[in-house]
């Protein structure tokens, strides 16, 4: 359902520290962020300039013709942007960051239109009539496919593309990549780490599970097939290939590599040191001591801190552990996704809308969010300080991930997943029969896949 709150800001706001800084670096930096070049999703959409002027005292392409020595007035632009109505309450990112752009572009005098969409609403509010939906807008990466599908997001490209793989990590821009284009500026991820009790282990301790399982009791959810994968992919198992993106490639969890994992699952589920966690057992264990680390997201922590009676110098945070399959240290590696910036390839003012969602995405803007709104930013440049939560999410996005992949062939992923975890639980799965039966399971999730 959509629910749209207007709200018009124009040049000759007083701004507040903050956002003067944020104005600063981004004319600075605005060359930088406000390309855009390739295609978009849809046929119909503009064309956009693959080097859009930031900095530039020249007007705009719309008056490229008047003399390079006349003064031109600013070219008047409207524009919708959709966010969160956290971002817009009490914190006003978004309005901040909005007058910034503005007052950093005195080529373009912006008359903003603010309203209301959730990240998770983008693809209801804008795939039935895109032409209709805002210029930028903030969506969860798991809807790519669809906003491709409806022309609805537009395929970024120059600079604009080259300042996101500068400033994120490889598996945060494959969030954003779909069949070799992206499609939107990443602002934070979505992805899971581990929690434990420093009372029980050391920062040393955590950097092993197996060191872990020899001091104290561990959590995981492994019939959560959100969490499963993680030991296979540790083993270089794979999900429609090395970038989750190559439809032919399947998903490879078989083979000896997976047969191994299994067979180190078939193991760990004797571990008397080892619990799955299941109905929030980890969490509740957690708290009354007998389990010293879980496995969640940011979403938890609170709940964490809670567990441990609010004593912050007892909970640690981090990314999760390696295992040891056949001999060798192994990164587990969560799924991971992002809430991402994108531009409607409808809009009337293509150029300027992709330089705004640039300047949203840049490393000021996701500065600026963490400090207002504890939105933990993606951007490498963004100094999180001592803050535990926000380095253990950058580093699993960063080494302890793999993209989650968008297919919609991965939703035969799931169910074999949670049907073998279960048996393994059930210890119905043995080292003699894990090759048999991690085969099995690999097979069981290509059916209907590949072509």
């Amino acid at each position: 359902m959509k629910l749209i709150v207007f709200i018009h800001s124009k040049k000759g706001k007083v701004m507040k520290n903050k956002t003067i800084a944020l104005v600063m670096t981004a004319a600075m930096a605005a060359t930088v962020l406000a390309g855009c070049g390739g295609g978009s999703s849809s046929s119909t959409a503009p064309t956009t300039s693959s080097k859009a002027p930031a900095t530039s005292s020249t007007a705009p392409a719309t008056s490229s013709t008047t003399p390079a020595s006349t003064t031109t007035e600013a070219t008047k632009v409207n524009l919708t942007v959709w966010s969160p109505q956290e971002d817009q309450s009490d914190s006003n990112w978004l309005g901040k960051v909005c007058d910034a752009f503005n007052a950093a572009h005195p080529e373009w005098d912006i008359t903003f239109k603010y309203g209301v969409c959730s990240e998770g609403d983008a693809k209801t509010n804008l795939t039935n009539d895109p032409a209709a939906g805002a210029d930028v807008y903030m969506y969860a990466n798991d809807q790519i496919p669809d906003l491709v599908t409806a022309g609805a997001v537009a395929e970024l490209g120059g600079s604009t593309v080259e300042a996101i793989k500068a400033n994120n990590s490889e598996t945060t821009v494959a969030t954003v990549t779909y069949e070799d284009a992206i499609y939107g500026v990443p602002f934070t991820g979505n992805t899971w780490f581990m929690y434990y009790n420093k009372d029980i282990f050391t920062e040393d301790d955590v950097k092993s599970l197996d060191t872990m399982l020899e001091k104290g009791k561990v959590s995981f959810p492994l019939n959560n097939s959100w969490y499963f994968a993680s030991f296979y992919a540790a083993n270089g198992c794979t999900l429609f290939g090395a970038d989750g993106t190559d439809k032919a490639a399947g998903i490879q969890l078989g083979g000896e590599a997976g047969a191994a994992v299994t067979k180190y699952l078939v193991n760990l589920v004797k571990n008397k040191n080892f619990a799955n966690d299941a109905n929030g057992s980890g969490l509740s264990g957690f708290g009354d001591g007998s389990i010293g680390a879980f496995f969640s997201g940011t979403w938890d922590y609170n709940n964490a801190l809670e567990a441990l009676g609010g004593d912050e110098s007892k909970l640690g945070v981090c990314a999760a552990p390696t295992v040891k399959i056949d001999g060798k240290d192994c990164q587990m590696k969560a799924f991971a996704g992002s809430k991402a910036i994108g531009v409607n390839p409808h809009s009337a003012n293509p150029q300027v809308a992709v330089a705004l969602a640039a300047y949203m995405g840049s490393t000021e803007a996701q500065k600026l969010h963490f400090e207002l709104r504890n939105i933990i930013p993606t951007d490498n440049g963004v100094d999180v300080g001592d803050n535990a939560l926000a380095k253990a999410q950058m580093d699993a996005m960063s080494f302890a991930s793999i993209v989650q992949p968008v297919l919609p062939e991965m939703s035969r992923y799931w169910d074999p997943a949670v049907a073998m975890a279960n048996e393994l639980i059930d210890k119905k799965v043995t080292e003699d029969n894990a090759a048999e039966k991690t085969d099995a399971m690999s097979k069981s999730m290509n059916e209907s896949v590949i072509e």
